[in-house]
Formats: structure tokens, sequence, C-alpha cells
């Protein structure tokens, strides 16, 4: 075993966290854990992997699900398109496995929405193969570690990165292997303000010995952010509302939202009203009851400002009557954050 793999073995023993997935060797729920802690901090993840696996103890009981009923249990996690093919999925297992989730590093790669970190992660943990797992925090370490100059976004970077990784778990035990690096990167060797004091491997670390810390890792232009100005059409009539499923192509595919009308720019309740999409939701016969400004909404790559604008109607035009529903049925559809923070504050 080399000198990294035993200092990081010991150190995982005495400080690894202890989150419940960890308790399991269950492949089913080791996935679950993996798809639902994708681009989502421990601490909230774990309270969405316990209602999942509550509800959906078993992959047919989640294959058997209805989409609105997982979307609805994800919802507040974002990246809906994790949720939908989580439930793809697992209707890919009961299909052509039987049931039984597959054991070997290509089988589980093949599943819907999982890559190879992703498979990595459940094949190390679940049944010992070794299958480095590398995903950002792994990338930090080992850039610190060995003081890699190469991009972790660039495809010589990421050869790199992988062969390195690779290396490193020679001698290891996979499962406690990929887990201890996770949580020294999560622990340790943070993004900021690293904890290089307490660091069993400081004396190890080439990025240290280098004062190249701050500058690992190494990462390419970030994408420009796009700003998207949502005005929300919240329309009541007789105790009755209106929600529309969003379709595909877009963020939020599958959830529902109020009727919107979208421009590129903030609107003034004349510009509004002037627009076609308004006329076809509202009509002409309408009361303003009040605007709720959103805080601004981040996704990875997206800034979305929103306006709630509320609306009471004589009666809804035939657009709106289609997707109309009783006010109370709101709260049992899926919704994304930033509208389910609206209606929780409406009442």
């Amino acid at each position: 075993m080399n000198s990294f793999v035993e200092i990081l073995s010991r150190w995982y023993a005495l400080e690894g966290r202890d989150l419940p997935w960890r308790a399991t060797r269950d492949p089913y729920l080791i996935w679950l854990s993996e798809v639902i802690l994708q681009q989502t901090r421990v601490e909230q993840g774990t309270a969405y992997y316990m209602r999942f696996a509550e509800r959906f103890p078993r992959v047919e009981f989640l294959a058997e699900a209805s989409e609105d009923e997982v979307l609805k249990l994800w919802q507040g996690l974002g990246y809906y398109s994790r949720a939908r093919n989580l439930h793809a999925a697992a209707q890919q297992i009961v299909g052509e496995w039987g049931g039984q989730f597959p054991r070997t590093l290509e089988e589980v790669r093949r599943l819907k929405g999982v890559g190879e970190y992703t498979a990595a992660a459940i094949c190390s943990a679940a049944f010992d193969l070794p299958c480095a797992a590398v995903d950002g925090n792994v990338y930090r370490v080992l850039s610190r570690l060995y003081d890699v100059e190469e991009a972790i976004d660039s495809a010589a970077g990421k050869r790199t990165f992988r062969v390195l990784a690779e290396e490193m778990m020679r001698g290891a035990r996979p499962s406690i292997h990929n887990q201890a690096m996770m949580d020294f990167g999560a622990m340790i060797c943070t993004p900021r303000s690293p904890r290089c004091g307490e660091c069993p491997l400081q004396d190890l670390c080439m990025a240290r010995a280098a004062g190249t810390i701050e500058q690992r890792p190494v990462k390419n232009g970030r994408q420009k952010v796009r700003e998207r100005w949502f005005n929300y059409l919240d329309l009541i009539s007789e105790g009755r509302s209106v929600l529309v499923r969003r379709g595909a192509g877009d963020i939020w595919q599958g959830l529902y939202e109020f009727p919107l009308v979208e421009r590129d720019k903030p609107l003034s309740l004349e510009e509004l009203a002037n627009c076609e999409e308004f006329k076809e939701w509202v009509g002409m016969d309408w009361t303003l009851k009040g605007k709720t400004a959103l805080k601004p909404h981040r996704l990875s790559h997206q800034l979305l400002h929103a306006e709630v604008w509320q609306l009471e109607v004589m009666r809804f035009t035939p657009k709106a009557e289609a997707s109309a529903l009783d006010v109370a049925e709101i709260g049992q559809r899926a919704v994304p954050r930033l509208l389910e923070l609206y209606l929780n504050k409406k009442g």
C-alpha cells in the first residue's frame, strides 16, 4: 500500500463522516444516494435520501411510481433531469435485469443518467470493484497533492487525473478509498481556506511545498451566465387557479408553473398586458390584485429574474380553462423551487 493510501485510510477510519448510505452494501440504495448527491450538499441531500429510501425501499417501487410523484418528492433539489433519469433507470433495471441491480461497471454505466463517476462510485462501494471515482473533490485533492498544472476541464487534464486516481487506488480497498477521498476533499482539502495545518498529508503535498495551494486546481474559462426575465400569471377565478406543465427542451421539464410570459428584460404592467401570451391566458376582463418580485434564482449557467402578477378574472379564457384546477390542488403538484417559496409564503 502506498503512503498516500495508508495515511488516508487511517484518517478516514477516525474522521470519516457517518452517512446513512454507508451502512449498506445494497447497490440500489447506494445508487439512490449518488444520484441525489450530484450537485447537492450532503446536509440537504441526506433528508431527500431518507424520504426516497422510505417511500421506495426497493427499485421495483420506484419503477412503478408515476413521474409526477417522483418529481414531487424531488421538489427543491433542482436539476430535475436527475429525477427523471432516476425514474427511467429504475424501470430499465426492472425491465432488463428483472429488478436485480447490474453488477459490472459496463452494465451500470448503461443506466439512464449514470456517468463515469457515478458508475465507479456505485461499483466500488457496493461490490468493491477497483474503480476510481473522480469528482470535484478528488480533482482538487489530486491537483494539490501532485501540484498538477493541467486544467481539470480539459481533455488532457481529465486523462492525467484519471491515471493518477487509478494509480493511487492500487493496494487500497476500493469502497473505503473512494469514500475517504470524497470526505478528505469535503472536510480538509476544501476549495477555499483548506485546513492545511490539520492535513495528515501535508508533508507529501507538492502544492504546499511549491506555494501553489490557492492556484490548484486549474480550470479553464467559465461558461457565460444567461439572464432571463419571467413574468408569472397567478390567475384566480371562483376558487380555481391555473398551472401549466413545462415541456421538453428547457429547464424544469415536467414541472408545473403558472402561465408564463418570458422576455429579455423586465416588463411594466402596460407592456405585459400588451403581450400576446397575456391576452391568450388572461383575456380582457381582469383586475390586478398584487405583484410579488421573487428573489433572483441562480441555476448552473442561468440567472432567473421572476415576478408573479396576481390577477383576478371573471372567467378563464378557453386556454386557461383547459389548465384550471382547484386552488387546494396546487400543493400536490411539483413546482420549481422559486414558485414553491412563493406558494409557501402566500399560504
